[in-house]
């Protein structure tokens, strides 16, 4: 999903002189659509902690993301589930024991969004304070 970045029309009004054509290069942006635009789906904070605690583990379990994003099994829940759904992340479930295991990993897509997420925001904090994008 990818929608407008709030933050960037938030700023956008805020400074009304500012170079548009800084914004031209941004990564993300559709010709002729005004502002850039984010992966919504990766955006969200929760959501961006996951795809994010995934890009540097092999995989985590339910468990240990619950644990590292300080967060409630509910809310885990429905943004892992929201991930998986756009194949952003694989979910496995098992039993060790009695005891339900479920772990999830980044897919090559969900790597992919995220790397094209980063390019997006560098690329905004780099227009943002007035250089130009490296590369």
């Amino acid at each position: 999903m990818v929608a407008k970045s709030s933050a960037l029309s938030s700023w956008r009004q805020s400074k009304p002189g500012v170079e548009k054509h800084r914004l031209r290069g941004l990564p993300g942006r559709q010709a002729g659509k005004g502002a850039p635009e984010l992966d919504r789906l990766i955006h969200e904070r929760l959501r961006l902690g996951i795809v994010s605690a995934l890009a540097v583990n092999e995989s985590l379990t339910f468990n240990e993301l619950k644990k590292l994003l300080d967060t409630t099994d509910g809310n885990l829940s429905v943004h892992a589930r929201k991930l998986e759904e756009a194949d952003y992340v694989a979910c496995s479930k098992s039993f060790e024991g009695r005891i339900p295991r479920t772990e999830y990993r980044l897919t090559a897509a969900g790597r992919r969004a995220l790397d094209r997420y980063l390019n997006h925001m560098e690329a905004l904090i780099q227009a943002t304070r007035g250089r130009p994008p490296a590369g």
